[in-house]
């Protein structure tokens, strides 16, 4: 079993050497990099509307109205299926350059310069928006905080928890729209999460990936059906992504895949 694994990375080793890789002539640079620019704001935007969903079901929550909790639903699912779309439409869009994400590649002259000085240029601007995101989130709670320390009622606290999830919506919409654009020139470089490190990392983990989602997904449609408490289920996401960077990380250690 050993010995197998060596050879398989010795074979890994040569082919990074060795074999032919695919060249990314100029004309594939940029419009992998206007396409993710394309992507941005609408992937932004499917995810905020992902966030937000549950707002109209915490505020008539605290109500117990049978046809507004029924109309709130609808309009949760309605925005989440909205948001699938936006997803699969632009994962499909984006699929014929996926590979540049995914596979070692080397660029033809130009490209890697061109894609430094893209990435200089956007730096200011990447890094003042990512403080902007992350301070918001941050803040976010902040109302949720005073409403608790003031004892206010189950409304305004629910209130209170609508602005936090609009105001992560907003910090993460920021987020996504300039790390989309910045990982387009990161996967260029071959620099970040998109070093041949990190590629390989990827596709050892996948499964484990997919399979850890699916299971949280199970889990939250469960627990919420047989609970029916869809205003606190939803808490298993969170502390899920958590869990998911821990255990991802240790599987890179246990694999060896670390830096």
């Amino acid at each position: 079993m050993l010995k197998d694994e060596v050879e398989k990375e010795n074979t890994e080793t040569i082919c990074d050497t060795d074999c032919e890789l695919h060249r990314v002539s100029m004309e594939e640079a940029n419009a992998y990099m206007d396409e993710k620019k394309k992507a941005a704001p609408m992937l932004a935007n499917a995810t905020t509307l992902c966030i937000l969903s549950p707002i109209p079901l915490f505020l008539v929550s605290t109500f117990n109205n049978g046809l507004a909790i029924g109309i709130a639903c609808a309009i949760l699912l309605g925005m989440v299926a909205l948001a699938v779309f936006i997803f699969i439409k632009i994962g499909i869009k984006l699929s014929p350059l996926q590979y540049l994400e995914q596979e070692l590649f080397e660029t033809e002259y130009g490209v890697t310069g061109l894609a430094k000085e893209k990435n200089q240029s956007y730096q200011e601007h990447y890094s003042f928006s990512l403080a902007c995101g992350v301070v918001l989130c941050i803040l976010s709670v902040i109302p949720l905080i005073i409403a608790g320390c003031m004892e206010a009622s189950d409304y305004v606290c629910t209130l209170c928890l609508a602005i936090l999830l609009i105001l992560v919506s907003v910090g993460v919409n920021i987020l996504i729209r300039v790390s989309t654009i910045k990982s387009s020139y990161d996967t260029l470089l071959q620099e970040g999460d998109y070093t041949k490190k990190e590629k390989r990392a990827k596709k050892k983990t996948e499964t484990f990936t997919g399979a850890y989602w699916c299971l949280v997904t199970a889990v939250y449609l469960g627990w919420s059906l047989w609970t029916k408490q869809w205003d606190i289920t939803y808490m298993i996401w969170p502390v899920a992504a958590v869990l998911y960077a821990a255990m991802h990380g240790i599987i890179k250690t246990v694999m060896k895949l670390d830096k």
